[in-house]
C-alpha cells in the first residue's frame, strides 16, 4: 500500500510532550495570547480579534437576549469581528446554528456553571448531518465550556432515523475547550475543516466521531455507552489517500460501560485515524478495528497507535492491517501543525 499525505512543515515547539502532565504548559508557551503572536495568525483573524464584541444571554433579566439564536441572528451577516457569546447557566431548550456568512463567533459558558445546549432532533426528522443540536458552519468558531446535548432516545434498532447529532462542526479553523459533548449515535459529526477539542468529554455509542474533518483531539475523554449489538468510536470519511483529512487524538481516555468497542470502522475506503499516549480500559475490543465485512478496504484504510497504555490497548491480538507507528510514521500527527493550529488557535477565552 502506498499513501501519500499532504507535506507538514513542523514549527519550532508545536510537538505535543508524551508527558500528558507537561501538556498545559507546553500548550499555553506555544499559543500564547494575540498581543504576542499578531505576526504569524491570519492577518484576517488579528484584524477580527480586535475590540471583541460580547454579547450576554441570560435566562430571565440581566442579558442581552433570552436565547441564544436571538444573539446569533444579531450577527449581521458577512461579519469581520469577534463576537462573544457569554451564555449564562440553565437548560437552553434550541436548535442551533451558526450560518457560514458569521465567522469569528464565540460561543462561551461559565466552567463552574455550564449552560445546557439541548435538543431532541433526529435524522428521521432532518437527515443526520442536519439533526445537531449545535452546528457550525462557519470559520473562527469557538465553543467553550459547553454541555452539548441531544437528548433525542437512544437507538433501538427499531426506530427508523434514530441517529441523532449533538454537535456539527463544519467551519474551517474551529475550536472547543473544555465542552462535553453527549449523545447516542452519530453524537459528534466532525463534517469538514480543520478542527481542534482540548479538555473536552465526548460520549456515544456508534460511530459518535465521524465525517470528513480534519481534527486534532487533545487531554479529551472518550466514553463508550453500553450498546448490545456493536460500538464504534469513529466512522472517518476518507475516500481517497490523496484526501488531507483524519482525527488525531492525543493523550485521550477511553472510558465506558460497554466491552468489545472498536477504536474505529471502514465506514469509507480510507479512513485515516491514530490515537497515541492514549489510556485504553477494557471497553475496547482487542482487534481494535474494524474493515466493517470489505477485507478490500483493509488495503486502503490508515489506522494507527503510538505509544497507548491500558489493558485495551495490548497490540497482541490487533488486526494485521492496523500498524503500531514507529516514532517518526507518528511525528506529523503528533503536532499543532496537524491542524495548522499556530496561524488560528488562540488560548480559551475569558471574560
Amino acid at each position: 500500500m502506498v499513501v501519500f499525505f499532504a507535506p507538514i512543515v513542523q514549527s519550532q515547539g508545536t510537538q505535543i510532550p508524551e508527558d500528558k502532565s507537561k501538556v498545559n504548559d507546553w500548550f499555553s508557551s506555544v499559543i500564547k495570547p494575540l498581543n504576542q503572536r499578531a505576526g504569524t495568525l491570519d492577518p484576517e483573524l488579528v484584524e477580527a480579534e480586535t475590540e471583541p464584541k460580547i454579547i450576554k444571554v441570560k435566562q430571565g433579566d440581566g442579558g442581552d437576549f433570552t436565547t441564544i439564536m436571538k444573539a446569533i441572528d444579531s450577527v449581521p451577516a458577512g461579519n469581520n469581528k469577534r463576537v462573544i457569546i457569554s451564555i449564562g447557566p440553565g437548560s437552553y431548550q434550541e436548535k442551533i446554528t451558526i450560518p457560514r456568512d458569521k465567522p469569528y463567533v464565540t460561543l462561551m459558558g461559565d466552567p463552574k456553571n455550564m449552560p445546557n445546549l439541548t435538543f431532541d432532533a433526529t435524522a428521521k426528522d432532518y437527515g443526520t448531518v442536519d439533526s445537531g443540536t449545535l452546528t457550525t458552519l462557519s470559520s473562527y468558531f469557538v465553543g467553550a465550556y459547553l454541555n452539548i446535548i441531544n437528548n433525542a432516545p437512544k437507538p433501538d434498532g427499531k426506530r427508523e432515523g434514530a441517529q441523532a447529532v449533538a454537535l456539527r462542526v463544519s467551519g474551517d479553523r474551529s475550536a472547543f475547550y473544555g465542552c462535553n459533548i453527549f449523545g447516542f449515535q452519530d453524537t459528534v459529526c466532525d463534517d469538514r475543516g480543520n478542527h481542534f477539542f482540548k479538555d473536552c468529554y465526548i460520549r456515544g455509542t456508534v460511530d459518535f466521531i465521524f465525517g470528513s474533518g480534519k481534527s486534532l483531539y487533545l487531554d479529551t475523554e472518550i466514553f463508550v455507552e453500553i450498546e448490545p449489538k456493536l460500538t464504534v468510536i469513529t466512522a472517518q470519511a476518507r475516500e481517497s489517500s490523496s484526501e488531507d483529512t483524519g482525527y488525531s487524538i492525543v493523550h485521550g481516555k477511553i472510558t465506558g460501560t460497554a466491552k468489545g468497542s472498536f477504536l474505529g470502522r471502514a465506514w469509507k475506503s480510507s479512513p485515516r485515524v491514530v490515537y497515541a499516549y492514549t489510556e485504553m480500559t477494557d471497553v475496547v475490543n482487542p482487534a481494535g478495528w474494524s474493515h466493517e465485512m470489505q477485507p478490500e478496504r483493509t488495503k486502503t484504510v490508515y489506522y494507527g497507535e503510538y505509544k497507548c497504555t491500558g489493558v485495551g490497548a495490548s497490540s497482541s491480538g490487533r488486526e494485521p492491517f492496523t500498524k503500531q507507528l514507529t516514532e517518526k510514521e507518528a511525528e506529523p500527527f503528533l503536532s499543532l501543525d496537524y491542524v495548522a493550529a499556530t496561524k488560528w488557535l488562540l488560548p480559551p477565552p475569558m471574560i
